[in-house]
């Protein structure tokens, strides 16, 4: 993707969670993640990425 794309998607994700009732986003989060594990069909690839989100929450 290039920047512009991580952009777009990035302000669609910014604007979906926005509108999510505060107490219906992490479903919303856990569903859109595993919508794009299914559309990137790759299980070993999912779960290293998975940890790989865990480990920059801090940053």
């Amino acid at each position: 993707m290039t920047p512009t794309d991580v952009e777009t998607v990035y302000e669609a994700l910014a604007r979906q969670i926005d509108a999510t009732p505060p107490n219906r986003r992490e479903l919303f989060l856990a569903k859109l993640a595993l919508l794009l594990a299914h559309e990137l069909g790759d299980a070993t690839r999912v779960t290293h990425l998975v940890a790989e989100a865990a480990q920059s929450l801090d940053a």
